[in-house]
């Protein structure tokens, strides 16, 4: 904060502003944008692994797990994203704290479930209520990685697998006929042919994972739609130094512009790497490519 914002009422209007939006609760605001892009960095790769494993598990051989992989493919999509958030936060976080239960509090006899509420022994509490602030900050971020990896992994799944089977049979076919084994063909034919075809509807998936992430407010992280709601609202002399108006209209702007932005420089990446991918290859894509070459 700058020296003169010592006394607010004295300030003009840019002065105003400028000691405003340097405020501690403003730098949290801030910082929850770099929150929800520390999100994306981390649960896209997970989600895309998720679903690499979901699409493998699809196509499997063996009946049991290949119905363990389309089930998973089918739940998750069937299910509203809002109402598997709300749930599945909560029940994973009970499945923590249950094992940790039954590990470090072997002597309780109390049943864990009575009526409506959950009661874990202390010890088993996640986070601990000693544990500092940034511990519980974690903690909760961490749920929410699992969450988004889980929802967005079943999405990614059945993109990938529908990538497998787009590529055509003749080519795993051709590897087989040259002596590689089906592991072989796996990994060295189907998996780097089958990008072409995922990748638009992994493009997709990414936008809409960006869209998702105003979900963490519903996850009781302080993201960037809480911190707009709470700065937004009205603020009088009691409860603030910088007392206003209704502005949430400003905040929600900011965000609007934000994940505009956001979509934008996505877009801008994804058509690259397309081309990249479709160079050379008998696609769509591919074949554009080359007229434009000989022309």
């Amino acid at each position: 904060m700058f020296s003169y914002c010592a006394d607010p009422d004295t300030l003009d209007t840019v002065r105003w502003l400028s000691c405003y939006l340097t405020t501690g609760v403003h730098m949290s605001f801030y910082a929850s944008f770099l929150k929800v892009l520390a999100l994306l960095a981390v649960t896209a790769p997970v989600a895309l692994a998720v679903g690499f494993l979901g699409a493998m598990a699809a196509r499997s051989s063996l009946l049991p797990v290949s119905l363990l992989g389309k089930g998973y493919i089918s739940i998750v999509r069937g299910v509203p994203d809002v109402a598997f958030f709300l749930f599945f936060v909560i029940a994973l976080d009970q499945m923590f704290e249950y094992v940790r239960h039954r590990v470090l509090c072997p002597s309780w006899d109390a049943p864990v479930r009575q009526g409506n509420e959950f009661l874990v022994c202390a010890y088993a509490k996640l986070p601990l209520g000693t544990a500092p602030e940034w511990v519980h900050e974690t903690y909760g971020f961490l749920l929410a990685v699992i969450t988004f990896a889980i929802v967005f992994g079943a999405f990614a799944a059945n993109v990938l697998f529908g990538g497998m089977r787009a590529v055509p049979r003749a080519q795993l076919e051709t590897a087989e006929a040259y002596g590689m084994s089906p592991r072989q063909t796996f990994w060295r034919i189907l998996v780097p042919q089958m990008w072409v075809y995922a990748l638009p509807g992994l493009s997709n998936l990414w936008m809409i994972l960006i869209k998702a992430t105003p979900l963490l407010f519903l996850l009781g992280i302080e993201d960037v739609v809480y911190w707009a709601r709470e700065l937004g609202g009205t603020k009088t002399s009691r409860f603030s130094d910088y007392p206003h108006g209704d502005w949430r209209m400003w905040y929600f702007l900011a965000l609007l512009v934000f994940y505009l932005m956001m979509t934008r420089v996505s877009e801008i990446v994804l058509e690259r790497l397309m081309q990249r991918l479709t160079r050379g290859q008998a696609t769509a894509g591919g074949e554009a490519q080359r007229k434009e070459a000989v022309a």
